[in-house]
């Protein structure tokens, strides 16, 4: 599932290759901007903020999320797609590589790209992330269950569904406990640390195990025993938004 450091690892790949250097092609398939020609523009600067990757192109940017199925993928020119052409929302190619963004949630040219994302609360990727101004933005609402404050991106940037199941579970907090029965600065400092550790992985892991069915201590586990109690772990919905994107998954014993 992307989250903050899917995204981070997305920009790293096209900012290896495309950074700096001058487009040689350039096809949004998005009819809003199906007129936009980017050719022979200079590539400025490829940046991940939370769940937001932003291709910065003077003083425009192409933003991208990838939402649910979303993905960038970077390839030598002339290499065969991994993915149906008629997913692709946009091509972008220099001199010898090709960018391709397949099935992106949201896919758009949008000037002034710091001013749009201001919304965003800090990003746990950002060198510079506020650990202070995130629990400040947490600990706002103190009843709210504090499984969906972490997915509220305008408190705190990058947690999806994956962490926020597992960070509940390492700190022994049931996803519905209000926020203000919860020990929030080292939520977030768990979720920080969370996300640094796999931001360079290319097998995410909470456990510290990359084999298959132990990457994870709850989330997918659904039915399964505790990797710690042997409990059989709970999925179930937080809320009235019963989707699969939000499904979640907790330890009975392990969390109260």
């Amino acid at each position: 599932m992307p989250e903050g450091d899917t995204v981070y690892q997305a920009a790293a790949r096209i900012r290896r290759r495309f950074e700096g250097q001058v487009l040689r092609y350039s096809q949004f398939r998005v009819p809003r901007y199906a007129l936009v020609d980017l050719t022979g523009r200079r590539v400025d600067a490829v940046r991940s903020i939370g769940k937001h990757l932003l291709i910065d192109v003077g003083d425009h940017a192409i933003h991208s999320h990838l939402k649910m199925e979303g993905a960038w993928m970077v390839h030598p020119l002339g290499t065969r797609w991994r993915r149906p052409g008629h997913q692709a929302r946009i091509v972008l190619r220099t001199d010898g590589w090709e960018a391709v963004g397949f099935e992106l949630g949201v896919c758009e040219w949008i000037p002034d790209p710091d001013t749009e994302l201001s919304y965003l609360g800090p990003d746990l990727l950002d060198p510079a992330f506020d650990a202070a101004a995130a629990v400040t933005n947490l600990t706002r609402d103190p009843d709210r269950p504090i499984g969906t404050a972490l997915l509220d991106q305008h408190l705190m940037a990058g947690v999806g569904n994956v962490y926020r199941c597992e960070a509940c579970f390492l700190r022994g907090v049931r996803p519905a406990r209000p926020v203000g029965e919860v020990d929030v600065p080292a939520m977030v400092d768990l979720c920080q640390r969370l996300l640094v550790a796999n931001k360079d992985r290319t097998v995410r892991t909470t456990t510290g195990n990359t084999r298959r069915g132990q990457q994870s201590w709850v989330y997918g586990r659904g039915g399964r025993p505790c990797l710690r109690c042997r409990t059989p772990i709970e999925r179930t919905f937080l809320g009235d938004d019963n989707s699969e994107d939000r499904v979640l998954y907790y330890c009975p014993r392990c969390q109260s």
